[in-house]
């Protein structure tokens, strides 16, 4: 029988607020056994750029990483926000340690390719790079089992790395669904995105309208009367990818409720 292992991805925005921060590296260090830490940290890299005079440019919610925009989000992710999670672990008994995509080869992608949008009545169509942005093709799950094994907690950067000596800024959704996919075969894997809502909602201004449980056929639906639509939709299909790929439960709750009981679960 495999060891029970958490992955819990938190938010750029739960991680820049001292106070929920606290309260999740808390409620982290609470859970019994193996766990992983992956973290956002977007809002804090655009107040960094803004800072060093470096214009954020985004396209549909996602951000477009030029060469100048690396360098901030390399900074700020795998230094900044990582390491400081790291240290406040370490000072509530977690041994923790800090890893982008880079670090042993943990996971590897490649240059996400120019994507063309369809035209609308106002624009043609047109070709948007996304720059130094990294899709996943693989995840060390053997290197990352044997650290978890000798009680070590990694905590994952959204930053990942091509092979050829490019760091690539990669999703932090996606890094969490990978990171579960490629510990599945070692763990019996729960993956939990925490973030602002308590969940899934019916309606997005309730934040009693969680939805208790979604299966495919339910998020095509929703999906298609608009119930569910912006964000929430690729953070539904890479759980609905991690339980296809054998991670046994995906939960998508509050950050003030990571114990696995709150949400809701993708089924």
């Amino acid at each position: 029988m495999k060891e029970q292992l958490y992955v819990i991805k938190v938010g750029g925005a739960v991680v820049e607020d001292e106070e929920q921060l606290a309260q999740l590296l808390k409620d982290f260090a609470a859970i019994d056994g193996h766990k992983v830490l992956v973290h956002g940290g977007g809002r804090k890299a655009t107040k960094t750029a803004e800072r060093l005079g470096i214009e954020t440019k985004m396209v549909n919610g996602r951000r477009i990483t030029d060469e100048a925009m690396l360098e901030v989000v390399t900074m700020v992710y795998g230094g900044l926000v990582n390491k400081n999670i790291v240290a406040r672990l370490q000072a509530i008994g977690i041994n923790a340690i800090g890893l982008t995509g880079a670090d042993a080869d943990v996971i590897r992608s490649h240059k996400r390719p120019p994507v063309q949008c369809a035209a609308t009545e106002s624009q043609p169509v047109t070709t948007i790079d996304f720059g130094f942005v990294g899709d996943v093709d693989t995840a060390n799950g053997s290197l990352l089992s044997k650290l978890i094994s000798e009680g070590v907690t990694p905590v994952m950067a959204p930053l990942t790395h091509d092979g050829q000596g490019h760091i690539l800024n990669t999703n932090a959704d996606t890094i969490a669904g990978e990171t579960a996919k490629a510990l599945a075969p070692f763990f019996d894997v729960t993956l939990i995105f925490a973030f602002e809502k308590p969940g899934v909602l019916r309606n997005a201004d309730d934040d009693t309208s969680v939805i208790p449980t979604i299966t495919r056929e339910d998020f095509e639906r929703y999906k298609a009367d608009g119930t569910i639509s912006g964000g929430m939709l690729p953070k539904i299909e890479n759980a609905l990818a991690a339980i296809n790929a054998g991670v046994q439960r995906v939960i998508i709750t509050g950050a003030t409720a990571i114990d696995g009981n709150h949400g809701t679960t993708i089924c």
